[in-house]
């Protein structure tokens, strides 16, 4: 009795330095994000003062969130992103799932040598291309200062990773008797993918809607060698206005940031319970 009563001790002891561990780390990884967010409710000069004070001594100012909306254009610049990132993710889920599934099931040595080159491109920063990129689109083809060349840049560089997650999902959870049935009953390759293997596709489909949606709203380097016209520029672009030369309005700054991140926040929440379910998935076999 007594040794189950010091394992159960040990155990709950276990425990509980678990749940204090995660809760420190937490907060660590969540700091920047409160830190932004407590502050975008203060003055600059309170901000310098007390900057881990969770509430001024004159309580919540909104102030710094309607100078950012006025300031940065905020309606504009939130079309301007809302357009760049759906387009582009898009085209990116579409396109990328579509090649996965013809890799996939075609699996000839063309096939594996393209496949091949796709996982390749991974490897390649983009800060080693992006000078003769903006050099052959700018100078020579003159297509800057265009959100559609900024939506092919997109696609382009995010494609092939796409490509290697619905490829691995295909080939591992995708029965090919599903497709035999469907073309038994009648149907087309095209109607079998868009019908039939697709819609299985939903979890990765929106583990992949999220991390694309992350990396082309939050990009800032891409668009900001792409579009230089203001009424091109997207929310992340925006926020570079309330820097100056010698100082920056940092509570205007901090509202400005929560304002940009917010869309995504809550898109996370409503595609959150797809992610779980696409790990889940993905590490369960039948």
């Amino acid at each position: 009795m007594a040794a189950n009563n010091i394992g159960g001790t040990k155990a709950k002891i276990k425990n509980i330095g678990t749940y204090v561990g995660l809760t420190l780390v937490f907060l660590l990884y969540m700091f920047p994000f409160i830190f932004i967010l407590i502050n975008s409710f203060k003055t600059k000069k309170e901000i310098i003062k007390t900057p881990l004070k969770l509430i001024s001594d004159v309580g919540l100012n909104f102030d710094n969130f309607i100078k950012a909306y006025e300031k940065m254009d905020f309606t504009k610049a939130f079309t301007n992103s809302m357009f760049v990132t759906i387009s582009s993710t898009v085209i990116v889920i579409t396109l990328a799932a579509m090649t996965a599934y013809y890799f996939v099931r075609i699996n000839n040595k063309i096939a594996k040598v393209f496949f091949a080159l796709m996982v390749a491109s991974m490897i390649i920063p983009f800060q080693a291309i992006m000078i003769p990129l903006v050099s052959i689109y700018g100078a020579k083809l003159g297509m800057l200062n265009s959100r559609v060349t900024l939506i092919f840049m997109h696609v382009g560089f995010s494609i092939s990773m796409s490509v290697f997650i619905f490829h691995g999902f295909i080939k591992s959870n995708i029965p090919i008797a599903l497709e035999e049935a469907a073309y038994i009953d009648g149907c087309t390759r095209t109607k079998t993918f868009f019908k039939i293997i697709f819609p299985l596709l939903k979890p990765t489909t929106a583990t992949l809607v999220i991390l694309n949606v992350l990396a082309f709203w939050n990009d800032f380097l891409l668009p900001s060698l792409v579009l230089t016209k203001e009424k091109l520029l997207t929310l992340p672009l925006s926020t570079y206005k309330f820097y100056g030369t010698y100082s920056a309005d940092l509570g205007t700054i901090m509202a400005a940031l929560v304002l940009t991140v917010a869309p995504v926040l809550v898109l996370y929440v409503f595609l959150q319970k797809y992610i779980i379910s696409g790990v889940v998935s993905g590490a369960v076999k039948s």
